[in-house]
């Protein structure tokens, strides 16, 4: 089977080479032969690497350890759906799956496009089949799944203690879809340019391929979070670390683009700006596919060492290079037909929304990339910690929060100084009464004063708009206020939807603030029925007890929770002993209310558990951020669903392949 599984991987390869090269030569000299020989290419590629994916997936499941990816991660205790997860579980893995997904999509947008945009899909063939060459070959290369051992091992070492956990059973899959996603519009993109089709189709034409990548990307990263929260025993859940980093770049990248493709849309402006943010964006993606198995970064997320590093940096500069290239020859082409008017507009909001993004991914770039510099220039690795993110970027997300109510209550072209005066009253009492509320309650960091200021601000300029909408729709209709508020996100989604979303943000946003504030930590080390108190909270020790199950041995420890003198529950923070490796794995206990989390991790005891060690946490609004994630899910999905509008005759007809009777 691994036979078949690698000759599916080098025909592929082979595929690649070709597809590409025909799709750009029949679109050069429109040779329908070559295009229809392109398209026939794209669903073969995708059959033969579907066809290798599900090799190693039986591989997995059935346990040949004669095979060194399935010996290094699996092990015959292993449960069946952590066996799926090590598909990407291990470097080679995760990179035929990163393949696989894009043959996939590029299957897709052929199939959807190649009758609405003849002209460009086969450059976009040529670009996605080029991107697809270049990970083929590197597991034919130098990164082989399907390498055999010349002995057949008994058990295999068995998958990363850190990576059994449900959460990572769904987060690397949504990151990669992320990565890989955004190769599309990156490919539309360049196809535009070496078509010189610059007008705003090829954005159209991509809309959905820019949400779905970005709703892949934000759910994913939330998912890391969540089990970092879980697993990693540090009482956080974001940490700044290089991986991390890795996937949140390309995020504010392409919510730059998001917010940038709008200006275009409205004003046919910024044509020159939202190419190089779509060049930049898919850049981000390669690069943090880098980062993750080059070995040149320390992180719990990454994978070692490995000789395709080189590879990578030459194609990721070749893409850089080819890309900024043509954008320079196409320069007169993409010139504005539009100026910005005044810099109260909602267009200038919009501008500073992308520079504060762009800004906030250059600092956390250059912070991930520092040690790296300095062991190059110096032979010392300097290490950035998280202060400086916080320090750097901090300041840059509060005045990206404020940007982002105001520019609700400025209007498109130019704002008059009274209209925006009467909507920032709202706003600005709901920032002062916040403050002056924290204040009262002693609650005086000046960070959380001025970051949940802002948070209100922009969340009540939000809400306003529903509001003032609302009220708009009622009055030539009569309808009750809930109708008129279901009907209004029916008819507009995307700009709703886009509403949703930011309120999501700000939610998100609140959790932040509350938990990196206003903290409280402890440690305390416990006899059974002694008792400590952290914040609101008393807990008492009561046991400890120790047993197995299949795949791993547990401890775990047991305290009642009272709060304010009543008694709430009890919570039990564990460690696991898995039986394939000697890393113990410390599982948080993690009791949730709207208010805060409470959160406990067993540090250590003695042998007959007189007395056990804990690390006690009070994350303050923590459920915010995770509420604030499937709000965002939410107003994605509103803002990205399709309206059902019949399209006048007229615009059917442009259609290729549309039969339209007259009406």
């Amino acid at each position: 089977m691994a036979t078949i599984g690698f000759a599916a991987i080098q025909i592929g390869f082979a595929l690649c080479i070709y597809g590409a090269i025909v799709a750009f030569g029949g679109a050069r000299r429109q040779r329908l032969d070559l295009v229809a020989s392109a398209r026939t290419s794209v669903y073969v590629v995708f059959a033969l690497i579907s066809l290798a994916v599900l090799t190693l997936l039986l591989l997995l499941l059935r346990s040949d350890f004669n095979v060194e990816y399935v010996a290094r991660y699996t092990s015959r205790e292993l449960p069946t759906m952590y066996k799926i997860t090590a598909l990407w579980g291990g470097n080679a893995g995760s990179l035929l799956f990163w393949l696989w997904l894009l043959t996939l999509f590029a299957a897709i947008v052929t199939f959807q496009n190649t009758r609405r945009h003849p002209d460009l899909v086969p450059y976009v063939q040529a670009v996605m089949l080029t991107v697809g060459a270049f990970f083929s070959g590197i597991l034919v290369f130098l990164a082989n799944p399907f390498v055999t051992l010349t002995f057949t091992p008994q058990d295999g070492q068995g998958l990363n203690p850190l990576l059994q956990n449900y959460w990572m059973a769904m987060h690397p899959p949504l990151l990669y879809t992320g990565y890989v996603g955004f190769t599309v519009p990156f490919a539309f993109c360049i196809a535009a340019l070496l078509s010189k089709h610059t007008d705003a189709r090829w954005l159209k034409a991509t809309r959905a391929w820019l949400i779905v990548p970005w709703l892949a990307l934000s759910i994913g990263i939330t998912l890391g979070s969540q089990w970092a929260y879980q697993e990693l025993g540090w009482g956080g859940y974001w940490g700044w670390d290089p991986v991390e980093n890795a996937s949140l770049m390309p995020w504010l990248m392409g919510t730059a683009f998001l917010h940038s493709v709008i200006i275009q849309e409205r004003r046919n402006m910024m044509k020159v700006w939202n190419v190089i943010l779509s060049i930049l964006t898919f850049a981000l993606c390669l690069v943090g596919t880098f980062l993750t198995r080059s070995g040149v970064i320390q992180s719990v997320h990454a994978f070692a060492d490995s000789p395709q590093s080189p590879y990578f940096l030459g194609f990721i500069a070749l893409v850089v290079l080819f890309s900024f290239a043509l954008v320079a020859r196409r320069w007169d082409d993409l010139k504005s037909e539009n100026q910005l008017d005044s810099l109260v507009s909602r267009e200038a909001a919009f501008i500073g929304n992308n520079l504060l993004l762009i800004g906030i991914t250059f600092a956390t770039f250059w912070g991930t990339i520092w040690p790296v510099v300095t062991e190059v220039l110096t032979n010392a690795r300097i290490t950035v910690a998280t202060p400086f993110f916080n320090k750097v970027n901090a300041p840059l997300l509060a005045v990206l929060v404020a940007l982002m109510g105001l520019a609700l209550l400025l209007g498109w072209r130019r704002t008059r100084g009274e209209s925006l005066a009467r909507g920032l009253i709202a706003p600005a009492l709901t920032a002062l009464v916040i403050v002056a509320a924290l204040s009262l309650l002693d609650l005086r960091d000046p960070i959380g004063l001025a970051g949940f200021g802002v948070v209100g601000f922009s969340t009540v300029a939000t809400l306003g708009e529903f509001v003032k909408d609302t009220r708009a729709r009622r009055r030539p209709t009569g309808e009750a206020h809930a109708t008129a508020l279901v009907n209004l996100l029916r008819k507009q989604r995307r700009r709703y939807g886009g509403y949703v979303v930011h309120i999501a943000f700000f939610l998100i946003a609140t959790g932040v603030l509350g938990s990196n504030v206003y903290q409280l930590e402890r440690d305390a080390s416990l006899r059974p029925g002694e008792s400590t108190r952290v914040g609101p909270y008393t807990l008492t020790y009561q046991d400890l007890n120790s047993f197995s199950v299949p795949n791993k041995d547990v401890v775990e420890a047991r305290l009642l929770i009272q709060e304010n003198g009543q008694t709430v529950g009890s919570i039990v923070p564990t460690r696991f002993f898995y039986h394939q490796s000697d890393q113990p794995v410390t599982e948080a206990a993690i009791r949730t209310t709207l208010r805060d989390d409470l959160y406990i991790l067993l540090a250590g005891w003695d042998e007959n558990g007189t007395s056990a060690t804990f690390k006690i946490f009070v994350n303050p609004l923590v459920v915010w951020i995770w509420i604030g994630a499937v709000l965002l899910l939410l107003g994605t999905v509103l803002a990205a669903w399709p309206a059902s509008v019949r399209l006048p005759v007229a615009e059917r007809a442009l259609i290729p392949g549309t039969r339209v009777q007259s009406e």
